[in-house]
């Protein structure tokens, strides 16, 4: 096998775990309940998940094991769950940042949630690694804050994460 399908392998295509219909640029959030309510509310619409509560719960043990704020007004909450029924990503961004633990004990203003199928689970680290790779691009990070529509938020993900 040649290193650049290897390569290739490793790589998701983030337009196969995201879709317009799963980002919302104005979640309405005073607290992180309610923003992770609205995030999973968008997945359970978009039919990536058969269970609100119960993908919910599998959040919250995750949220449990440690912060999934990394800095920089950025939250990457995310459940390995039976309840998820595709794997998939959903976005909210919300104007007033709210309080999240976060390794920089800073509010937050960007949330990216990931549900996960089970079998999956191999899946989820490269999918991380992907979006990690466009949150560490400061004018990425810059654009995903101030960008006016889904589409954009969309195309800033898939040109700096493929």
């Amino acid at each position: 096998m040649k290193k650049g399908m290897i390569y290739m392998e490793d790589k998701i295509q983030i337009d196969t775990v995201l879709n317009e219909s799963c980002i919302n640029l104005n979640l309405k959030a005073n607290n992180k309940e309610e923003a992770l309510d609205e995030l999973v509310d968008m997945l359970y619409e978009f039919g990536s998940i058969t269970s609100k509560e119960g993908f919910l719960h599998d959040i919250y043990l995750r949220e449990g094991e440690g912060p999934t704020g990394i800095g920089g007004g950025i939250a990457i909450p995310h459940g390995k769950s039976e309840h998820v029924s595709k794997t998939s990503i959903a976005i909210g961004r919300i104007e007033n940042f709210i309080p999240w633990e976060s390794l920089d004990d800073k509010p937050v203003g960007l949330i990216i949630l990931f549900a996960v199928r089970d079998i999956d689970k191999s899946k989820h680290v490269k999918l991380l690694s992907n979006v990690a790779v466009a949150l560490s691009k400061d004018e990425v990070v810059k654009k995903l804050f101030t960008t006016d529509t889904e589409v954009e938020m969309m195309a800033l993900f898939n040109e700096n994460t493929n």
